[in-house]
Order: C-alpha cells, then sequence, then structure tokens
C-alpha cells in the first residue's frame, strides 16, 4: 500500500484500541466508549462536519473490525451488544468486505468536465480531436454532450490549457471488474458475484469506506483461552514491521501464537508442482501455462476469465501446501493466515484447513496493543530448510523466478508477467485464451497486486523498501536445487 494516509492512521488507532479493550477487565465496555473516547466532548474535529459524524463513522469501524456487515447495522444496536456477538460467533461472515455508509462520501458520477480554465481557442482542437461529436462550442466555450461522450480522453490529452479534466470515482474507477457501484441512496455496494476480492476499492477510497470485515475478535478470543494457535505468516510479511523475521516471530509467539510458520514452505512445494507441470505440459505441445498461487487471480478466472481455465496452473497455492502440512503435524492447532491482502480472505474461507485469516495491519495492531516491541524482541530460529526462491514469492516476478530455476530446463522458461489486474491486463488475459497463444513467453505470472503481494492492501511499507528487505532477508539461505537435493 505504500506510506499512511490519514484514513490508514484512523483505522490502525481504532485496531488498537480494540486490542487493548479485549484484554481489558471489561471489553464489551470499553470497545462501546472507544468512539467517544477518540472523539471527547469539545474535541477538535478535522474530518467531519460534527463530532456527531465522527463518532458514527468510528462505531461503523468498530463493527467492521467486530467482523459484522455494516449492511446488517440497524443503527439501534449498542457496541456492546455487537462486541457481544462476536465473543459468540462460531464462523466468520461470509462476505469478506463491507461498506461505511457513514463514511462513503456518494461521490458524483464519472465524467469528462470542461473547468472554468478554457479559454475558448480559436484553433478548437478539442472538438477537432473528439470522434464522437460530443463537443461543441457554446458562448465562446467548449462543452460535453454527456451522452455522446465515450471518455476517450482525446480531448484532454490535446487540450493545450489543461482545462478538460476527467472526474472519477475512486472505488469504481479501481475496480477491474465492474463490482462496486451506487445504491439508490448514493452509497457504494459491492456485488459479490463480481467481485474477486482485489482490494482495490479499499485502498483507493479516500475515505476509507471500504472496509475488510476482521476476524481479529475471533483470533484474540482463541489466544485468550490458550488454545494451540499456528501463525503462517506470508512470504511478503518480511520488511512489513519494524524489525526481522527473527524477531517477528518471537513477537508473534510472545502474542500468544503456540508457533510461527512461514508460508514460504508451502511456496517451495507449489514451485517444485508447477515447475513439474509445466514441463509436462509444454511437452506435450501446450503454448502457455499461467500460475495459480494469487487467490484474486484465480478468483478473476472463475467469475470473470473461465476461457484461460485450461491454461491455469492446477498447483495449489503456498497457503494450501502450508496449511496442509501443519494439519497433519498438528491436527487439533488452530491454523491463523498472517495475510498482506483482502483476496486471501476468500481463499482462507473456502479452505477448512485454515480457521482465521489476520491481515499485516492487524498483526501491527495487535502487538501494538499489546505493547510488544519487536526491536525488544529476541531472535527465534527459523527454518533453513525454505529456500530463498520461496522467500521471494511475495514479489512480482518471484514466482516465475522459482519455477525456472526449478525448471529440468530453464533456458526454456520464457517467463511474462501480469504485475497488477486492471481492466487492460484482463483484456490480454482475455486475449491470449482465445488465441491460445502468449508471444511474450510460455509462463505467465499473474500478480493481482502491482509489485507482487508486497503490494497488497494490507501493507504497511512501500513497495520498493518491502522488495529491498525481502531481497535482503532471502539472500543468505540456500538455493531451491539445494534443497531438492
Amino acid at each position: 500500500m505504500g506510506p499512511k494516509n490519514q484514513s490508514i492512521h484512523l483505522k490502525r488507532e481504532v485496531l488498537v484500541r480494540m486490542v487493548k479493550a479485549f484484554f481489558s477487565e471489561d471489553f464489551k465496555k470499553n470497545v462501546r466508549l472507544i468512539p467517544y473516547d477518540m472523539r471527547p466532548k469539545g474535541s477538535d474535529v478535522t474530518f467531519r462536519c460534527c463530532i456527531y459524524k465522527e463518532r458514527a463513522i468510528l462505531k461503523d469501524r468498530i463493527i467492521a473490525d467486530l467482523g459484522i456487515s455494516i449492511e446488517d447495522d440497524d443503527e439501534k444496536t449498542l457496541l456492546s451488544e455487537y462486541a457481544e456477538r462476536a465473543l459468540q460467533r462460531e464462523t466468520p461472515d461470509e462476505n469478506v468486505l463491507t461498506i461505511l455508509d457513514a463514511a462513503c462520501k456518494g461521490c458524483v458520477g464519472g465524467k469528462i468536465l470542461v473547468t472554468e480554465l478554457c479559454q475558448g481557442c480559436v484553433a478548437r482542437p478539442c472538438e477537432t480531436a473528439c470522434k464522437f461529436g460530443a463537443i461543441s462550442i457554446i458562448n465562446g466555450k467548449s462543452v460535453i454532450d454527456e451522452k455522446k461522450c465515450r471518455r476517450c480522453k482525446s480531448c484532454i490529452a490535446i487540450c493545450p490549457y489543461n482545462a478538460i479534466t476527467n472526474i472519477t470515482v475512486p472505488c469504481e474507477d479501481a475496480c477491474p471488474v465492474g463490482a462496486i457501484h451506487k445504491n439508490e441512496h448514493g452509497s457504494a455496494r459491492i456485488d459479490f458475484d463480481k467481485c474477486i476480492s482485489c482490494g482495490k476499492c479499499v485502498t483507493q477510497c479516500p475515505f476509507g469506506a471500504v472496509h475488510e470485515k476482521s476476524q481479529l475478535i475471533d483470533i484474540m478470543k482463541n489466544i485468550k483461552n490458550n488454545k494451540k494457535i499456528v501463525a503462517l505468516v506470508a512470504p511478503s510479511i518480511a520488511g512489513q514491521l519494524s524489525g526481522t523475521m527473527f524477531q517477528v516471530k518471537s513477537a508473534l509467539m510472545k502474542a500468544g501464537f503456540t508457533d510461527v510458520v512461514e508460508v514460504a514452505k508451502g511456496a517451495d512445494v507449489t514451485t517444485l508442482n508447477e515447475a513439474k507441470e509445466f514441463d509436462e505440459r509444454i511437452s506435450k505441445g501446450e503454448q502457455f501455462m499461467t500460475t495459480s498461487c494469487c487467490a484474486g487471480y484465480n478468483e478473476l478466472v472463475k467469475k470473470h476469465i473461465p476461457e484461460i481455465q485450461p491454461y491455469v496452473s492446477d498447483t495449489k497455492t503456498p497457503l494450501f501446501y502450508t496449511a496442509e502440512m501443519v494439519k497433519k503435524q498438528m491436527p487439533d492447532a488452530i491454523t491463523v493466515f498472517v495475510s498482506p491482502c483482502v483476496a486471501k480472505r476468500s481463499e482462507a474461507r473456502n479452505n477448512p484447513q485454515v480457521d482465521y485469516l489476520i491481515n499485516f495491519e492487524e498483526i501491527d495492531a495487535l502487538l501494538t496493543g499489546l505493547d510488544i516491541n519487536l526491536e525488544d524482541c529476541g531472535s527465534s530460529e527459523l527454518d533453513n530448510n525454505i529456500s530463498r526462491q520461496g522467500r521471494n514469492y511475495g514479489i512480482s516476478g518471484g514466482v516465475a523466478a522459482a519455477v525456472k530455476k526449478a525448471s529440468d530446463d530453464e533456458d526454456f522458461v520464457k517467463p511474462c508477467y501480469i504485475n497488477g489486474i486492471n481492466k487492460e491486463s484482463i483484456k490480454q488475459l482475455k486475449k491470449y485464451a482465445k488465441d491460445g497463444l502468449c508471444p511474450y513467453g510460455n509462463l505467465i505470472e499473474v500478480m493481482c497486486c502491482e509489485g507482487g503481494c508486497v503490494g497488497g492492501n494490507a501493507t504497511i511499507k512501500s513497495v520498493k523498501s518491502a522488495v529491498q528487505e525481502i531481497n535482503d532477508f532471502s539472500k543468505d539461505f540456500k538455493d531451491i536445487n539445494e534443497i531438492i537435493r
């Protein structure tokens, strides 16, 4: 996600306060008081019209952090009652996202707009550039007919005064599959039949109105009850928190996890299986294969590009193999995936071997709420039989590099990359499926987020910083071919 903005700071403060409330003597009372503690009487309100609106939005954030849909809120139920409901819940809710109605701005619809900067040029380049006859000159100024406008942006590109602008609805504009829209009241709504859980709307909404439904309460409840609980940490966590991976493991165990297992271990299994599958497919005459470890991409294929399914690797994800290994070794353990993105919530929900999910932002809040400072934690041992390639899975190019390294013939593997799912990359994938051919290579690595998992909606550090720290961390570990031998 990159540098934190005010919306992210606000989200984090709510999470930290909820953690502290949970481990206090009276959780229900203290969680109810969070909006009043954050916005006490007489406080300066900097974001909204009044203190009451601020408190209403904070209440909605807490409801989502309790794992409950805002759409189910009747506005009469107290936060203490929602807290009790969360404590009694046995399984998390199905849909992974919810909209905070009170926070949603109800943005005006997207359109191309001529601003007051228009100088009424004699040349009229915008009128000439428009192929759809949508621009005319009225009273010496350019005017756009919205019924004719196709939003091709030719007028924007050619205007010498930058007087024409593209007004967007951030969440709608970011969604690559058209899964978010406005209801009759102007508030955003998500069509979960279309949604691929890519998390782009979460990242792009400048009001923080699109919110993940947290499972933090479920996890803390098991920690408090001294259950055997294992954290399965995504490779992209390296470099996200203010400490080394060795300290991250120590901190998580100090927080109450029984054990910490790197999902990079499962990534090595994915690599070996995918390399074998790639060699077999190409030897049979298939022209290309795509990777299969990105949950957002797998949802995209299932819901929007079924025609490319025959080209998608049948290999399971690193999370699948890691959870499988842990459950075989400790069948009574509760498994919690530590994730960079919302897409993995959908995968975890559909995998009976993964009990819960906590994202990087929530892990950061949990450690802060428990007053655990990573820099004060000692270094726990990590598994030396996990490859550097497995630990690089969270970086764009990392999966393809691992498969290439493990292939029978490295020179035959010609990787190409879909570095972020958007409308254009979806068109690319559809064309590859239609043609049965990718002109740029034979192994297509598909990452939903730009930069890879390190660009997920719940990440904390910038992509550039995270990539550097992961490379520094992984370089001292074995090559995957050494582990195979």
